[in-house]
C-alpha cells in the first residue's frame, strides 16, 4: 500500500458498469459497494449501468464513456470469468491504447491470499483509452472490494505515494493533444 503525502485529495469522475445476465439494480451488491467505495473516497459517481453479456453493447456503453472528457476512469464488474458469456475482456480490450498489466498481476496475487488458487480464472485486467483509465474486476462483491480496498483507492488517490494513477492523467490528455 501506498503512503500518503501532505497533498491535496484530486477527485475524479468514475464511471461504473456492471455485466450481468442475473442482475438488476437491486441486486447488483458488487456494483453497490464499488459505487459507495467511489463516493466515500470522495471522487464523483458519473455513470452507473447493468448490461447484460453482450459484447457489442457493452464495447458501445464503454465508447461512449471514454470518447466523453468529463469521465476519467471506469470501472467495469462482472464478465470476467472463463466461460463463453464471460465476454468483458474481448468487449473492452480492443477499445484499449495500452493495458496495465501490473494490475491484473497484483490482483490475482491479493486475491490469491483470499480465495486461493481458484483466482487463476480471473481474467481481471486494466488500460489506458483516449486517456481514460478503465479497470475490469470480477463480478464477485468480495472481489471488488479487494479490488478498491486494496488497490484503485490508493491509486486513484493523488495523495498516494510514490505514484498514483491521477498523477498521469494529465500527461495522457497532454499526450493525446500532441498526436
Amino acid at each position: 500500500m501506498g503512503s500518503h503525502a501532505a497533498t491535496e485529495f484530486i477527485p475524479i469522475a468514475i464511471a461504473l458498469l456492471t455485466v450481468s445476465d442475473t442482475r438488476g439494480l437491486a441486486e447488483d451488491t458488487s456494483g453497490a459497494e464499488l459505487a459507495a467505495r467511489i463516493t466515500a473516497s470522495g471522487h464523483t459517481l458519473a455513470a452507473r449501468e447493468i448490461l447484460t453479456d453482450d459484447r457489442y453493447r457493452i464495447r458501445a456503453a464503454l465508447s461512449t464513456w471514454i470518447a466523453d472528457p468529463e469521465i476519467d476512469a471506469i470501472i467495469i464488474n462482472g464478465g470476467t470469468g472463463l466461460t463463453a458469456r464471460d465476454v468483458t475482456p474481448e468487449a473492452a480490450r480492443p477499445l484499449l491504447d495500452r493495458e496495465i498489466d501490473g494490475f491484473g498481476e497484483l490482483f490475482r496475487q491479493l486475491s490469491y491470499e483470499e480465495i486461493g488458487p481458484a483466482t487463476i480464472q480471473s481474467r481481471a485486467f486494466a488500460g489506458i483509452a483516449n486517456a481514460t483509465l478503465l479497470f475490469a474486476l470480477p463480478g464477485s462483491t468480495s472481489a471488488c472490494c479487494t479490488a478498491w480496498d486494496r488497490l484503485l483507492g490508493d491509486q486513484l488517490d493523488a495523495r498516494s505515494r510514490p505514484c498514483n494513477f491521477i498523477h498521469l492523467l494529465p500527461r495522457l490528455r497532454s499526450d493525446l493533444r500532441s498526436k
